[in-house]
């Protein structure tokens, strides 16, 4: 009997078939990762390109209907889809949208879950909520849905929609599907960096048309003084090509001086204390780097050596840049050729120059022609009273009416003469007041009193408000009735009808005279030719009103020599107001007044002054009361200057001998313990333009020689406390 044996291998063959199908879809899956990785689509940095080559690619790996990537909106109040790919009809649309207020356990299952791998999408608890408005209206049966994670923030989801009968997803299909998320990832990244990459390349453009179109000189300079790149404008100024210059060092063209050493290292170690700082609170220097360029700059003017031999005047800006450490790693240089403008510069000061010596010409011409003339003025006028008094005989009608006009006239022309050689005296810097205490309601009574008979003549009202409490005022006494004396005059002489007054008022920093008038006014096309000398406004009221125009003029310059002022108000046909302001004493002090309010108390000067000029600067200052060491060479100013620690050092520049003033200031300077002592230089010319940078670094002020005893007595109260009360 044949036995056979028969077995049942259906069961086998499908298990068989199945894992065959499995192998054959992870085969199928790697090929797809490694045809995506080659890809240079991602290269690129294309996102919508690289989306529509993953779409498609996962859709026929997966042999799902659908594959869509939906990322957050900024404000990550929804999911949008930016592109889905359909496998039956081989097209990308998007542009679909879900509110995350409507689908909350959806996005909360996101959030939560490494994918989301959805048999039964209609009634899975995390996908159900979609099923109405989304899955039923699409005839989506199962989904797989992974989040798209970028740098540690969910940023969107990859879905894979099945259609027809329910799917059970397979481990290895999560896992590619996980692999497709993560291209997504690298896709978007790899966007961004072409987009930054993208505005790199744009903003290296712009600088570069920038730096090279710049009518600025441009030099880029590395941190051993080499030049790394030039522009054309600084090419220019220079007189080389930009290969010449390129490696040689910046100071073979500008040249340095004394302390500019100090200041790049003032600027260098800016820029460190400030990296440090940022540093300590937590942020990284580049954010700072725009900052810190900004505020850490040297500005300078140089003389700068051009090819052709010549020199060129620049303006010159050097800033630091940090590199990506912060540390500096560049200078950047802007210069500027101002050469033309220096030119000007030099010439308008020649001009002014000339202007100030033809000025001060004229004054003293002016001066010395009005001395001459007072001789012959006062035999005139002396005569003519001994004429008009008959001593020598008696005069008939017409003798006595020449002699009284030949006076008159001697009158008028002394008047005049008088107010020229006052005003010629205060703009020649010849006035010295003699300041003291004056009682205000004399000098007021004084004025009012020597215009009464020629306001009533006019019949006009003269009245006078005194405050009590301006009961003291400090001025040159001759001076402020001069002043006073002037306005009212003024007032008078161009008030036909109605009132003239005088207010005086107590104000916090001083006392106001305040003098109106109901007369003709000024008309405001006239108010900027008022206190020019030797003019009146209107050629009609020359004819109709005597005068020079100097009064006002006079008036206003010594109220500013006083430290004060004159100001005006008027209207035409109406009248004017003029108002003579005086300041307090402690605003005196500032402006040169010649007393001395207190006694200095144990100040020590030191004077370092040529024998034939300091005895009397020395004379002066003790009798006034101060301590004064006088040395008339810098051989031993370093030791005196340690020994007697002075208050205040007076120091000629123009020394005989080795040393310099110049040069003593610099070997102050450069002791710490006497960097604080302040210096007052002198000499007979203004600091030239390769002294000014020692002046303002080392010194406090400068006298112009001769010194007068105003010019002193500021620098005295400026610097020594103790001059003075309030």
């Amino acid at each position: 009997m044949q036995v056979v044996l028969a077995r049942d291998i259906t069961e086998h063959n499908q298990a068989q078939k199945a894992l065959q199908i499995r192998e054959n879809n992870r085969r199928k899956q790697s090929q797809t990762l490694v045809q995506l990785t080659r890809s240079k689509t991602f290269q690129q940095g294309n996102l919508n390109a690289a989306l529509r080559e993953i779409t498609e690619t996962a859709a026929q790996t997966l042999l799902v209907e659908r594959v869509g990537v939906w990322l957050y909106n900024e404000e990550r109040s929804k999911i949008e889809c930016i592109d889905l790919y359909d496998l039956s009809t081989k097209e990308h649309t998007f542009g679909n949208s879900l509110l995350k207020t409507n689908y909350l356990a959806y996005f909360q299952a996101l959030e939560e879950e490494r994918s989301i791998a959805a048999d039964d999408a209609r009634n899975d608890t995390r996908t159900q909520e979609l099923s109405e408005s989304y899955l039923s209206v699409l005839g989506i049966t199962s989904l797989l849905d992974v989040p798209i994670w970028l740098e540690g923030h969910l940023v969107g989801v990859v879905c894979h929609e099945h259609i027809g009968e329910a799917r059970q997803w397979t481990l290895e299909e999560e896992t590619f599907a996980g692999s497709i998320a993560d291209f997504v990832t690298l896709a978007i990244e790899a966007n961004e960096r072409n987009v930054v990459q993208e505005a790199m390349r744009q903003s290296e453009a712009q600088f570069r048309a920038i730096f090279e179109r710049s009518s600025v000189g441009i030099g880029l300079i590395d941190m051993k003084a080499q030049i790394v790149d030039t522009n054309l404008a600084l090419c220019e100024i220079l007189g080389y090509s930009r290969e010449e210059l390129y490696g040689k060092r910046f100071t073979d063209y500008v040249p340095t001086q004394r302390g500019d050493l100090k200041l790049y290292k003032q600027l260098m170690s800016g820029i460190r204390t400030d990296l440090e700082r940022t540093s300590r609170v937590g942020f990284q220097p580049f954010e700072h780097q725009e900052q810190l360029v900004e505020r850490h700059r040297i500005e300078m003017e140089r003389r700068c050596l051009h090819q052709n031999g010549s020199l060129v005047w620049t303006h010159i800006s050097v800033s630091v840049i940090p590199g990506s450490n912060g540390e500096p790693e560049f200078f950047l240089a802007m210069i500027e050729d101002i050469t033309e403008r220096k030119q000007t510069e030099l010439k308008l000061r020649a001009s002014q120059e000339a202007a100030e010596t033809a000025n001060r010409a004229k004054s003293e011409f002016l001066a010395t022609m009005s001395h001459e003339l007072r001789t012959p003025l006062n035999a005139i006028m002396g005569l003519s009273q001994l004429l008009q008094q008959e001593i020598v005989g008696s005069l008939n009608e017409k003798q006595n009416e020449y002699v009284n006009s030949i006076y008159s006239s001697g009158e008028h022309l002394l008047a005049l003469i008088n107010d020229i050689l006052d005003l010629s005296k205060v703009e020649a810097g010849k006035e010295e007041l003699l300041l003291s205490p004056l009682p205000v309601l004399e000098i007021c009574n004084y004025a009012i009193w020597t215009v009464r008979d020629r306001a009533l003549e006019k019949g006009l009202q003269l009245t006078s408000e005194i405050d009590l409490e301006a009961d003291i005022c400090i001025a040159d006494d001759r001076r402020i009735k001069q002043m006073l004396l002037n306005l009212l005059t003024n007032a008078i002489k161009f008030t036909p009808a109605g009132q003239v007054s005088l207010v005086v008022k107590k104000v916090p920093q001083g006392i106001t005279f305040i003098v109106s008038d109901t007369g003709i006014g000024i008309d405001s096309n006239q108010f900027q030719f008022l206190f020019e000398p030797f003019k009146q406004l209107d050629s009609r009221l020359n004819r109709q009103y005597e005068g020079t125009g100097l009064g006002l003029a006079l008036t206003r310059k010594l109220a500013r020599l006083h430290g004060g002022d004159v100001t005006f108000t008027s209207t035409w046909g109406k009248g004017s107001q003029f108002t003579l302001f005086l300041p307090n004493p402690v605003h005196l002090r500032d402006q040169g007044a010649t007393s001395c309010p207190a006694t200095p108390q144990n100040q020590i000067i030191l004077l370092v002054e040529e024998e034939n000029t300091g005895t009397g600067l020395q004379d002066y200052l003790q009798t006034i009361g101060y301590q004064v060491k006088w040395i008339d060479n810098g051989n031993k100013f370093l030791e005196e200057v340690q020994n007697l620690q002075p208050d205040l050092i007076f120091l000629d520049v123009q020394l005989t001998g080795n040393a310099s003033g110049w040069d003593l200031l610099n070997i102050l300077q450069k002791e710490p313990s006497l960097q604080d002592i302040q210096v007052v230089m002198m000499g007979f010319n203004e600091p030239s333009e390769d002294k000014l940078s020692i002046l303002q670094a080392g010194a406090n002020d400068y006298l112009l020689k001769p010194i007068g005893l105003v010019q002193l007595e500021s620098i005295l109260t400026r610097y020594l406390s103790c001059r003075g009360n309030s």
